[in-house]
């Protein structure tokens, strides 16, 4: 398959890392551009590209940036993806370490994803927002496995929600439907099952256990 990777921070990398491992097709890009991408693109086979070519007939598109970088992402990035796209949303929102205070977030109450989507003009499926980059290399388990863990994942469109929810799989983790985007507030920072590291029970438990009310740390 082919997926485009845009951001190559600690989950955007190694994600690049395990699908290149399975077999897939990866372009990764990063906003400074291929050539500091060098050693990445040695050590995984990945091709290095722009922002602008990263999505560029891919089947998946993982957008893996700081929230506050969503909104200078080139518009039409999607514009040459294949048919039927699915795009990752792992972003969070840190208004005191990192982002700022976004307003549309705060004021609005919309969910970081929702805000998202907004921004890149495409449905998103939530994912990989809560995992340990790490998790991704060392805590893969085959199917069955009594340890294999289990990662929330929340998106409107069921076709592309399969879709992720498959590779998910294939990357060695199981998946729990979080819902839809306006519910994808289950998985934000603060919630229950934000880096937990639990199986589908576990997983199901704590977005079930989740409280709306976005925790004190959150918000801008």
């Amino acid at each position: 398959m082919k997926i485009g990777i845009i951001g190559a921070g600690n989950i955007g990398g190694n994600l690049t890392r395990r699908l290149t491992a399975l077999g897939h097709d990866v372009s990764v890009a990063n906003s400074r551009g291929p050539h500091t991408l060098k050693e990445l693109a040695e050590e995984t086979g990945a091709t290095p590209v722009r922002v602008e070519e990263a999505a560029r007939g891919a089947e998946i598109a993982v957008v893996t940036v700081p929230l506050k970088a969503v909104p200078d992402l080139p518009a039409g990035l999607f514009d040459e993806a294949a048919e039927g796209l699915a795009v990752i949303d792992t972003g969070n929102y840190y208004p005191r370490g990192r982002d700022g205070r976004i307003a549309g977030i705060e004021d609005e109450g919309v969910t970081e994803s929702r805000w998202t989507e907004g921004r890149i003009g495409h449905p998103v499926v939530k994912a990989f927002n809560g995992t340990y980059a790490q998790d991704l290399l060392d805590r893969h388990r085959p199917k069955g496995d009594p340890e294999r863990m289990a990662l929330p994942v929340a998106g409107d469109d069921e076709a592309a929600k399969r879709k992720v929810r498959d590779l998910i799989e294939e990357l060695g983790f199981d998946t729990v439907d979080a819902g839809g985007i306006d519910d994808s507030w289950r998985q934000q920072p603060g919630t229950p099952v934000y880096g937990l590291r639990g199986d589908v029970d576990a997983v199901t438990r704590a977005l079930a256990e989740a409280s709306p009310e976005r925790q004190e740390e959150f918000r801008g």
